[in-house]
């Protein structure tokens, strides 16, 4: 038998002394089942399977969607007439940048001149030269004798306001242009050209060019047909003219007029986005309760066809916004980060009753932090119980697909909406085979060797930018923090 001594006195060295050392005890007997065996008799609580990769979607939330029951939406515009405002493309082989010959024909004096030989002699004449923040590239009141061609950097333009002040009267980046009024004639210039960034520059002497246009019997008729002037009226978008008269008295004779349209309208045609869903038997006939497997399958794989279906809307070299908005709505930011001056110009290419802002939510955080550097609080808007930010009364959306790059900028969207309206619309088909929600249909493929059953999973969309002026993007907006 084994005794204790934990709390007894004991003789010591030192006389009598208390032994506090405690043994261990014995663990105690269990009086009630556990719960990881109970367990094994609970039905538990369980959770439809979750999946990260699900977004808010705003995109196709908002935009109105219009049945293309051909598979296709033609949109028919007047005809309008190419008033030279795009951008170029250039090319670059270590430090050596070069334009792509072919671009040079977005200038408008070599609109829609194509002799590739002039055009290619035309681009070797071009000089590079690099410039540092706050230089000084053109002069306002100097000769302007030469085509400033932006291939990298920021640039402003600066002129003389109303009461004598100087002010911004345009930014400008990369592929933009300034100066080709002065290839043909003895002008100056009337702003100054100065250097926001780092800007890399070709220049395109106006000798050169004279040079080239006395030696080319091509190029000389090009030349003079454009200083000749447009064969019809336009209006300031470029479209023909609809004569007519007003403020008048009398009986003057009334001008006549038609209203012509595009011989060549775009056409959008439906996309796709694809994918076929594999269940095997085994797992869709035992393994159903208390939730359905196929069911719960072909709902996370509609949400990511759903969620390709909106990048596809934005980055779609063909028909996204990105890539759709006319080169004339393009802005550039005035500093880099997006300010509430940024969000003023870009409200001013959608002026005409803009429906919201289309942003990704970094760049969103962003404008934040600039409007508290300057005391400006944002107000906000109640869209369907969501507090969604607002700027001048317009929704500002986030979206993730909008891409950000590996230097930290995005881009901004701002879009009128609806065939009433003439803006933005979304294309889809419904009443298409094997539908499943609008536009998107799932059709049984059978069941394989392997007892694998196939579902084809469709989603059919596009969408279409009605108007020029119903889309404006605000380009390479900073959003790193400062």
């Amino acid at each position: 038998m084994c005794l204790s001594n934990a709390g007894k006195f004991l003789p010591g060295a030192d006389g009598w002394s208390v032994v506090t050392e405690s043994v261990e005890s014995q663990a105690q007997a269990q009086l009630s089942l556990g719960t990881a065996a109970a367990r094994n008799l609970a039905s538990t609580t369980k959770s439809v399977p979750q999946m990260q990769e699900i977004t808010s979607r705003w995109l196709l939330k908002l935009l109105p969607w219009v049945q293309a029951s051909g598979g296709a939406y033609r949109v028919n515009r007047r005809l309008s007439y190419a008033v030279g405002d795009g951008r170029l493309t250039f090319v670059s082989t270590g430090s050596q940048v070069k334009v792509i010959p072919q671009e040079l024909g977005e200038l408008p004096i070599l609109r829609g001149f194509d002799d590739a030989e002039v055009l290619t002699a035309l681009a070797d004449r071009c000089v590079q030269r690099e410039y540092e923040p706050g230089d000084v590239i053109a002069e306002a009141g100097e000769p302007a004798d030469q085509v400033l061609l932006i291939a990298h950097g920021k640039v402003n333009k600066i002129g003389a306001g109303e009461y004598g002040t100087q002010t911004v009267l345009d930014v400008l980046a990369d592929g933009e242009f300034v100066g080709d009024d002065g290839l043909m004639s003895d002008a100056a210039w009337e702003f100054t050209v100065k250097a926001v960034t780092g800007c890399t520059i070709l220049t395109l002497p106006r000798t050169e060019f004279q040079e080239l246009v006395r030696q080319s019997e091509a190029l000389w008729a090009h030349v003079e047909q454009f200083q000749a002037g447009p064969a019809a009226a336009q209006n300031a978008h470029g479209e023909k003219a609809i004569e007519m008269a007003s403020g008048h008295v009398g009986e003057p004779v009334l001008p006549g007029t038609f209203v012509d349209y595009e011989a060549s309208p775009r056409e959008y045609e439906l996309s796709v986005a694809q994918t076929v869903l594999q269940v095997h038997t085994r797992v869709a006939d035992l393994y159903n309760q208390p939730m359905d497997q196929v069911e719960q399958q072909l709902r996370l794989t509609i949400e990511a066809l759903r969620e390709r279906q909106e990048h596809e809307l934005v980055n779609n070299p063909e028909f996204g916004l990105l890539h759709n908005a006319d080169l004339g709505q393009r802005i550039h930011t005035r500093s880099g980060p997006p300010t509430p001056d940024d969000l003023d110009e870009l409200l001013a290419t959608v002026w005409k009753d803009p429906s919201f802002f289309l942003a990704h939510p970094r760049t969103i955080a962003a404008f934040g932090r600039e409007c508290s550097k300057r005391g400006v609080y944002p107000d906000s808007v109640d869209v369907g119980g969501n507090r969604i930010p607002a700027w001048r009364g317009v929704p500002i959306f986030p979206s993730n697909k909008i891409p950000v790059s590996q230097t930290r900028t995005s881009s901004i969207m701002v879009m009128r909406t609806g065939e009433a309206a003439q803006g933005v619309v979304g294309l889809h088909q419904i009443g298409i085979p094997d539908e499943y929600q609008p536009g998107l249909s799932v059709r049984f493929m059978g069941i394989n060797d392997q007892a694998i059953i196939n579902y084809l999973v469709s989603a059919y969309f596009s969408a279409a930018v009605l108007v020029p002026d119903a889309l404006g993007i605000l380009e390479s907006v900073e959003i790193a923090h400062s």
